[in-house]
């Protein structure tokens, strides 16, 4: 446990180190404010909730969170340091996760810092602010998702570009697995039960519930196996890479 807090200081500490942190808070604000207030039509919707300031989350993640995720293993493999990360007295799996929750940690700090929306919301009307606080968690439970996707896809090249790019376009299956527009292409051939489990992945689906503040269970396996199971890929690929 004790090299698992290393690390995450470590990580946590080397995105303060540059503008990064800064810019990218920033940028996260400025369009988390834009979409809800300006494209959503937060004002004209006269609703006292958040549920169009969470139906943004999706697709701002889907962009913001690879912007993240793309350093934590290709940055190691570029300079070489992850001979020297993993050369340490370590255990694999602390590394991995060390790094994932301080992507994490980061991710839920600049999520933190939409709270002026909440205050906004209190003031104008009476909102239920339990189904808020379900729908931040609920939204941290996506941007795990999409971290741990990333990571793992950063781990298997040595260039943040190609993490990014590909970090993007793999979450971008999983948020729209299940849209009309891929369910009707698997339907005319595919088995139901396959049709489904294709759907059953979409982030969009198990985020409808999210921004409305309700957290099903179901949602919550989901998001948990989903973490796990890519940062246990992340474990064996970086285990394989290890060597450069």
């Amino acid at each position: 446990m004790n090299e698992l807090v290393a690390i995450f200081r470590r990580e946590l500490a080397g995105y303060f180190a540059t503008p990064l942190a800064f810019v990218f808070i920033v940028i996260f604000l400025f369009t988390m404010g834009a979409f809800t207030f300006y494209m959503g039509g937060y004002f004209e919707s006269g609703q006292a909730d958040l549920t169009i300031f969470f139906n943004f989350h999706p697709w701002l993640y889907l962009f913001l969170i690879p912007a993240i995720s793309m350093r934590l293993w290709a940055e190691e493999r570029r300079t070489g340091s992850i001979e020297l990360l993993l050369s340490l007295p370590v255990p694999l799996w602390a590394a991995v996760l060390g790094k994932f929750l301080a992507a994490w940690a980061f991710s839920g700090l600049a999520l933190a810092l939409t709270f002026p929306v909440w205050i906004t919301v209190n003031y104008l009307g009476d909102p239920d602010n339990g189904a808020i606080v379900a729908g931040y968690v609920g939204s941290m439970l996506m941007a795990g998702g999409y971290l741990a996707i990333g990571s793992c896809l950063s781990a298997m090249t040595r260039n943040q570009v190609i993490a990014f790019v590909v970090s993007v376009v793999v979450c971008f299956l999983f948020t729209v697995s299940g849209l009309p527009i891929v369910i009707d292409f698997f339907s005319g051939w595919a088995p139901q039960a396959v049709v489904n489990t294709i759907a059953s992945f979409s982030f969009l689906t198990h985020s409808q519930a999210i921004s409305q503040g309700v957290i099903d269970i179901r949602d919550f396996i989901f998001f948990s196996t989903l973490i796990a199971t890519w940062l246990i890929a992340c474990g064996i690929v970086v285990d394989m890479k290890k060597a450069g």
